[in-house]
């Protein structure tokens, strides 16, 4: 059965003429130069921001408002901007670059968006400057490090665009939607070193109706990542590397997990990235479900996993779980994916044996072992589904569904 196909890319084109239309026509202008702030990448200026998205908000007149942030850098020690809004829609113009504090400022959330409705995020750069915080956690500073901030939280929220942002730098997660619906992160860019860790680029949690549309991401860990609760997601025009791919999951670390379900992913590149296309939960009984799931028009370049489904998930691979997953994969289709594998197995599905995925799909999949010139090899442990058109490597995928095999 194949995944129902959202809408998505006309719900990013309708948020932006609408942003656009808002920020044109926005009846007041909320400078926060007006409330304090002051330029010079020194002065802490989260209270001017707070208090020119307090006025914004409350705004009364005709027509949305805006705040505005004009050029220059301010530190924000953080900020929480929280609706809901009399004025509506609120734009939020960002012509200069956000610094965090630094080091160690033991902000676990920078800067939030909750409980917004019609919001948009236009332009401008977050740097998180979590060069110092890397370093610790390089040095096995362990739980000496404090958490990780993350840069940009949406959080219960409806209709918010985040259009033209760059994140440099978190220390942590760069873009967070959390219990959300109707976000479309259009026109992005993300990027921190590769060895800079867990600083996936756009992380999806519990939220519904998200579009994530021409983003150039290049970090330390995934780029985009899906965990539980995420449905209709619709992902198109990524470019990825460095970092650990396009992953959903990890799943089933604990028990009742909303599913997975509607996952577009679409026109995407991948290039020396440590993964590609991955699906992953861990080893333990606890229940859950990956519904739908579509890969299409992929480019892979010397990426070391292309396509991998993981039950046996593990970092580290220290007292790692052996219970078998209890989460369902089914419906997974792979369509038109090209390119190199920087390892010789560049299809891999390592499914759960009390748990086998189902309802794999591969159609005109051509992956080659970029290292050794040589065709690549695909494994399959309790993988049911079909291959047609061109597929290499050959599919090692078991048509019965009732016996689970090894290839």
């Amino acid at each position: 059965m194949p995944p129902r196909r959202a809408n998505l890319p006309l719900l990013a084109h309708l948020f932006t003429s609408l942003a656009t239309a808002a920020t044109r026509a926005a009846a007041t202008s909320y400078s926060v130069l007006d409330y304090g702030a002051v330029a010079d990448g020194r002065t802490d200026c989260a209270d001017a921001f707070f208090s020119a998205w307090g006025a914004a908000c409350a705004d009364e007149d005709e027509g949305p408002a805006a705040v505005v942030v004009p050029a220059g850098e301010y530190l924000v020690s953080r900020a929480k901007f929280s609706g809901p809004c009399r004025s509506g829609a609120v734009a939020v113009d960002i012509a200069g670059t956000l610094l965090a504090p630094v080091p160690y400022a033991g902000v676990q959330l920078w800067i939030v968006f909750q409980n917004v409705n019609g919001v948009s995020v236009n332009g401008g750069t977050l740097d998180g400057r979590g060069q110092a915080y890397w370093a610790c956690r390089r040095a096995g500073g362990g739980s000496s490090c404090p958490a990780a901030t993350r840069s940009l939280t949406i959080y219960r929220s409806r209709n918010v665009l985040v259009r033209g942002l760059t994140s440099l730098n978190s220390a942590g997660i760069h873009v967070t939607v959390q219990a959300s619906t109707g976000v479309a992160i259009v026109d992005t860019v993300v990027s921190a070193p590769g060895d800079s860790p867990n600083t996936d680029g756009i992380h999806i949690k519990q939220s519904s109706d998200v579009t994530v549309r021409n983003a150039r991401i290049g970090t330390g860990d995934d780029c985009v990542s899906m965990v539980e609760g995420s449905s209709d997601v619709w992902i198109q025009g990524v470019t990825c590397g460095p970092g650990h791919g396009i992953s959903i999951g990890s799943l089933g670390d604990t028990p009742e997990q909303v599913a997975v379900r509607n996952i577009t992913v679409k026109a995407v590149t991948l290039s020396g990235t440590t993964n590609g296309l991955r699906i992953k939960s861990w080893a333990k009984p606890n229940s859950g479900l990956v519904d739908g799931v579509s890969f299409s028009d992929v480019v892979m370049r010397n990426v070391r996993n292309p396509i991998i489904v993981d039950q046996n998930y593990c970092p580290g691979n220290v007292t790692c779980p052996t219970e078998g997953s209890g989460i369902k994969i089914t419906n997974v289709s792979y369509t038109d994916v090209e390119g190199t594998s920087a390892t010789p197995v560049a299809v891999r599905f390592d499914c759960s044996p009390s748990r086998p995925c189902t309802g794999i799909t591969m159609r005109n999949v051509r992956l080659s072992d970029g290292m050794q010139q040589r065709p690549a090899e695909s494994l399959c442990r309790n993988a049911h589904g079909i291959a047609y058109g061109q597929v290499a490597p050959p599919s090692c995928l078991d048509d019965d569904q009732e016996t689970p095999c090894y290839k």
